[in-house]
């Protein structure tokens, strides 16, 4: 029996991308997004792929889901018509927050809005201690009113949040099934299921956010299935989670929330596939795509991963300023910088770029489709840096007068600049807001960026890489094959995993291993069983698998905890001294010192439970040794001196490993165009990666 097909799907602001692997083949394509049907776009694309590939629906063995569907509803604040019930007293938690100020002296301070106005938040008598015992029952007849109440006001949703219920689950379930009864049509999140951790603020703004999605979520997700199983495709349907690894569609559909960031995770999935398949062990991971650009730290192959990240901030990069969420997800910086991101002139009269994006629709002017802004990508083509004829492996023919016009006419009018020096403006301002945003990045972080290798993917990365590895520094570059639609092969790189998360509180000075192991074998316990629905009834295969412990710790009285890791196998009393040492261990690498004296405590656990990656290797041409001829010349500017050249471009499937091209020149595939830059020197890897060195001879 010959292998199955795999497919990887990644809905972005601008392009859908569809990648299908078997064994050694692979094929991609790159569709216009359907915002207003987003699921059009993706049938289209895997339809256009199988058809590509010669093969039938039936060949596939597995479909995975990265959506930016989560996200958007959120952000644009058209998710369902959502409800609270929560603990008597507790009915503001959303609208006060921490009741800290993230811009302290600003008295015009506008903070985010709560996704659940006051007029749906409703309070009914109960009450937990901190370590879960009842202190009041939970009032049935309150409740019981309570759902009459939901009803009347039309809840499609309803989050559960009473005060610790992270120690005790027992009344946000009971109440979910007594007004699951009341109210059968709609969905139910509780908070010890969605985020069962401390601090009540982000225990509730994540289950709201789980609950406002929750509806709209399951019905493009069953619709999907729903779908492709009409159009023939019986393989399991699986999704992208936030955290890196993939899940099962009934998992995804409990907690929405987790694929909030589904789609940068499968790029950084293959940044670090890369790292470990090419043994980089410092990689800075770039991906620009249409509508955004997403920075992120692979070290010795592993991701910085998080616990909590914002969404919807009300300053773009002012931490504190928009709503937490309490999910596992990749640490990386996002900001609006893609294709398709316009370019204006600020109060100040300079000209900025993002992060408003003219997305698919009516996209950039090039496009033909109605966009009458300058973009990124009108830039792009007015530089020489794409041919209009293979954008897009040649099904989006863009249009060079349209991009003129609207570089000439907007910006360029307003600074007075042609069309080409306007471009060289814009390309410079969104390098340098990339470069910037990733200094920031790797700084918060405590790492350092010489002697990192840029891995740059999207398809917008090529063509910007080079420009903004000279401003960091960085003098390596790889540019993996199919880097256009980078994040879709993440997907099929990525192993099917799953974290659970769970507040404990532990002193080290009065050391508990008995909770602890309690703790760990049932996260363990819960994190395998998802693991096993997802490999056993999904048709991944069932591959050797790793499980993770980390302890959350701090120094007694400290306001936030770092990740501690923890050995395998059941603590006792002497596994106090070796958390210590790595908590020192983890401590100083992050601060630089450490507080003699000082008890340190443990307030919440995790167990990562994944399966082995699966490992593929790239596929390229083979070729002929050395640089080929060139399959054009073209004019390319160079926007820092605005001079034009003429150049060779060379099509990257005709390249050979250890074919050498020294810049200026082009390198061109179907999804996008890889920009060597003056001062680089390009050559092709056993792997058919490109490497870009700067200042390499030839």
């Amino acid at each position: 029996m010959s292998e199955m097909a795999r497919i990887g799907v990644d809905i972005g602001g601008t392009f859908t991308d569809v990648v299908l692997e078997r064994g050694a083949a692979r094929h991609s394509i790159k569709v216009l997004t359907t915002p207003a049907e987003p699921e059009r776009a993706v049938l289209d694309g895997v339809g256009a792929v199988i058809a590509a590939a010669g093969l039938a629906p039936a060949d596939v063995g597995l479909i995975i889901h990265g959506t930016t569907l989560i996200t958007n509803a959120l952000i644009e604040r058209k998710g369902a018509r959502t409800a609270l019930v929560t603990t008597e007293g507790f009915r503001d938690v959303l609208e006060m927050g921490t009741e800290s100020r993230f811009e302290q002296y600003d008295l015009a301070i506008e903070k985010p809005a709560p996704l659940i106005p006051r007029r749906l938040r409703f309070s009914v008598p109960e009450r937990l201690s901190a370590k879960g015992d009842v202190l009041l029952p939970l009032d049935d007849a309150a409740l019981a009113r309570t759902g009459a109440a939901l009803g009347e006001a039309g809840a499609e949703s309803v989050a559960i949040c009473f005060l610790h219920a992270y120690a005790n689950p027992a009344h946000e379930q009971r109440a979910r099934e007594a007004l699951a009864r009341l109210l059968p049509r709609a969905s139910f999140s509780i908070s010890s299921e969605v985020a069962p951790e401390i601090r009540e603020y982000e225990r509730f703004s994540t289950t709201a956010a789980n609950a406002y999605v929750q509806p709209i979520a399951e019905r493009y997700l069953r619709d999907l299935e729903r779908k492709l199983k009409t159009g023939g495709f019986g393989c399991p349907l699986f999704l992208m989670l936030s955290g890196g690894g993939i899940t099962d569609l009934e998992t995804a559909v409990r907690f929405p929330i987790r694929l909030i960031e589904s789609g940068p995770a499968g790029g950084v999935a293959l940044a670090a596939h890369i790292a470990r398949q090419c043994g980089l062990d410092r990689v800075l991971s770039f991906d620009m795509g249409g509508t955004t650009a997403k920075i992120a730290i692979v070290d010795d192959a592993v991701p910085q991963t998080a616990r909590a990240f914002e969404f919807g901030r009300v300053f773009r990069f002012k931490k504190g300023s928009g709503l937490p969420l309490k999910v596992p997800s990749v640490e990386l910086v996002e900001i609006g910088a893609g294709g398709g991101s316009i370019a204006s002139i600020d109060h100040l009269g300079c000209l900025a770029v993002g992060p408003e994006s003219a997305g698919s629709d009516p996209g950039p002017a090039c496009y033909d489709r109605g966009g009458a802004a300058a973009t990124v990508t009108d830039a792009d083509l007015a530089l020489g840096r794409i041919r209009p004829d293979s954008f897009a492996g040649g099904r989006i023919r863009l249009d060079e007068a349209k991009a003129g016009a609207a570089l000439a006419g907007g910006v360029g009018k307003a600074l007075e600049m042609e069309a080409k020096a306007a471009a060289a403006g814009i390309a410079e301002v969104v390098d340098e807001a990339m470069a910037n945003a990733a200094r920031e990045h790797v700084i918060e972080c405590g790492k350092s960026l010489p002697g990192r290798t840029l891995i740059a993917f999207g398809g917008a990365a090529p063509l910007h890489a080079a420009r903004i590895a000279e401003k960091l520094e960085i003098d390596r570059i790889l540019i993996p094959s199919g880097a256009g639609v980078g994040s879709a092969i993440g997907f099929l790189r990525a192993p099917v995993a799953y974290e659970v998360t769970r507040s404990v509180y532990v002193r080290l000075s009065r050391f508990d291993a008995a909770a602890l192991n309690r703790a760990f074998a049932a996260m363990a316990e819960e994190a395998h069983a998802i693991v096993d629905r997802a490999t056993h009834g999904g048709g991944v295969g069932d591959r050797p698998r790793s499980e993770r412990r980390i302890a959350y710790m701090r120094y007694l009285g400290q306001g936030h905890e770092i990740p501690v890791p923890v050995p395998g196998g059941a603590l006792s009393a002497a596994s106090a001294e070796t958390l210590r040492s790595a908590y020192d261990t983890a401590y100083r690498a992050q601060y630089g010192r450490l507080m003699d004296g000082v008890d340190v405590e443990c307030v919440a656990c995790a167990v990562v439970v994944a399966s082995e990656a699966r490992a593929a290797a790239p596929p390229f041409a083979a070729g002929a040794a050395g640089a080929p001829a060139p399959a054009a010349r073209r004019m390319l500017i160079d926007p820092l001196t605005g001079r034009a050249a003429e150049v060779p471009l060379y099509r990257r499937e005709a390249l050979a490993p250890g074919a050498a091209i020294a810049g200026p020149a082009l390198i061109e595939e179907d999804d996008t165009t890889t920009v060597v830059a003056r001062g680089f020197r390009a050559a092709l890897d056993p792997n058919g990666y490109i490497i870009l060195e700067r200042g390499q001879p030839a």
